[in-house]
């Protein structure tokens, strides 16, 4: 595990490609990197092709992992799992995911937070807003990008950001659902469940 702390989006990707190649040639072991990011709203592969923008106020940037739009900023925890997969097909990109909606969920429910997965998109839900997105990209099974937990955003940030697809309003905030957690304590679960369920998943 790595906190490397704020950083743009363009210098934590620069840091997850390096690791990324020296991950594939087993030169270092997997790394979670840990970080929050200066706002910038990232747009994947389907919201480029579909033409879908955020509103004309926000910095953008274009990347390769899954998904549409990510609003990324302060108040924001951001989870990069630089990660050698022990997986042989495409299919096995859903139990990744999946495993990692798991880590989440159980998560929030240490802190008695209920949450749940969506039929509509990849992601943790609570009621019917998002609070956790993920996208992933893989080169040689080993994982770029991660998942994001919005814990503590500016009023009306991520909310105007069409998220994925989803309509505005849909993604938001645990503080703006009336719900305080610290980023020290999401980031102590997080490991927690991750060393957990990866250990379960191994078996």
């Amino acid at each position: 595990m790595k906190d490397i702390g704020v950083i743009s989006h363009e210098e934590a990707d620069e840091l997850m490609k390096d690791l990324q190649a020296k991950r594939i040639t087993d030169s270092i072991d997997d790394t979670l990197l840990i970080c929050e990011h200066t706002e910038i709203v990232t747009i994947g592969p389907r919201a480029k092709n579909d033409g879908i923008k955020p509103p004309a106020d926000y910095n953008t940037r274009y990347v390769d992992r899954g998904g549409g739009l990510t609003w990324h900023g302060p108040g924001q925890v951001v989870f990069y799992p630089v990660f050698k997969w022990d997986m042989d097909n495409e299919s096995n990109v859903k139990a990744i995911i999946n495993m990692i909606e798991e880590i989440v969920i159980r998560t929030f429910k240490d802190m008695d937070i209920e949450a749940r997965r969506d039929e509509r998109m990849q992601g943790v839900w609570i009621g019917e807003h998002k609070v956790c997105s993920i996208g992933l990209s893989f080169l040689r099974w080993t994982s770029r990008h991660g998942f994001t937990i919005n814990y503590d955003t500016p009023p009306g940030r991520v909310e105007m950001v069409s998220g994925c697809g989803l309509g505005s309003q849909t993604t938001t905030s645990l503080s703006a659902l009336g719900i305080k957690v610290s980023k020290d304590n999401l980031v102590k679960g997080i490991i927690h469940n991750l060393n957990f369920i990866s250990r379960q998943h191994l078996d």
